[in-house]
């Protein structure tokens, strides 16, 4: 099951998040899916939530791309550790579109259920990516 839960992961990141699959989330994120957003906020949960995250992630950064450089499992439990690198073709958290490249790096930790994506804590480093995109 471990297999499965960190094949899971790396499918959403892979084919979801890189690729941009939006029709993917309904299979792998369940209904009852609830994040947990370093800012605290919230987005209504469900694949709903994944929906938006996305598309405001790809439509800031087209050409995103993220490696999952780490994935760990443990019962229900997947931690992955990503790096995300992209250019700013769009508006994001406030700063318009600059063209610069960026890279950042986070950690996510999943909760799997009956093969699909319940739950999600994520810390990724927010400071640094505002601080390349803002750089003069």
């Amino acid at each position: 099951m471990m297999t499965a839960n960190k094949m899971l992961v790396r499918r959403y990141f892979e084919e979801v998040l890189s690729a941009g699959n939006l029709a993917l989330i309904d299979t792998l994120i369940s209904p009852s899916y609830v994040s947990h957003y370093p800012a605290g906020y919230e987005l209504g949960g469900g694949p709903e939530d994944v929906r938006q995250i996305v598309t405001s992630v790809r439509r800031a950064f087209p050409n995103v791309h993220f490696t999952v450089e780490d994935v760990i499992a443990e019962d229900d439990t997947v931690v992955c550790r990503w790096t995300f690198r992209g250019e700013q073709e769009g508006d994001f958290m406030g700063i318009p579109a600059s063209g610069k490249k960026a890279t950042v790096m986070g950690i996510a930790v999943y909760r799997v259920a009956n093969g699909q994506i319940v739950e999600a804590w994520f810390t990724w480093d927010a400071l640094g990516l505002m601080r390349q995109l803002d750089e003069e």
